[in-house]
């Protein structure tokens, strides 16, 4: 199976070579955590067994809150205590789409921009 740190080490280099001064510090030092994510660059440990003589080594994780590999079971325990704080009320997802002339300046200012959209979306709304 193909994980996502087989992605990011077979087509990192290029894709930030292309795009990386589109993404931001944190989201490159993410994708550079998963990348090295249980490889030899991350070091690692060899284990032997006593009995048989057999070795096994295990490399390190990167513990990145976004590397699929070694946080998952993390991410869903913080999932299930996010949905234990839900009220019990129907609810829905709204999607909004910025006009294309936005979204450089969005993507450049993602923090005021979030902000903005929820402060717009605390207000009442009458139908």
């Amino acid at each position: 199976m193909i994980t996502l740190g087989d992605v990011f080490r077979r087509d990192g280099p290029a894709y930030r070579a292309r795009w990386g001064s589109q993404r931001s510090p944190p989201q490159l030092a993410a994708m550079h955590a998963i990348e090295a994510c249980r490889t030899e660059a991350r070091g690692g440990q060899l284990y032997r067994c006593p009995h048989c003589d057999q070795v096994r080594s295990a490399s390190h994780s990167c513990r990145n809150r976004h590397g699929p590999t070694c946080q998952q079971d993390a991410a869903q325990d913080w999932l299930a205590r996010q949905h234990d704080l839900l009220l019990p009320v129907p609810s829905f997802l709204v999607t909004f789409t910025l006009p294309g002339a936005l979204r450089a300046i969005a993507f450049q200012h993602q923090a005021q921009v979030d902000d903005l959209f929820f402060r717009a979306l605390s207000r009442p709304v009458y139908f």
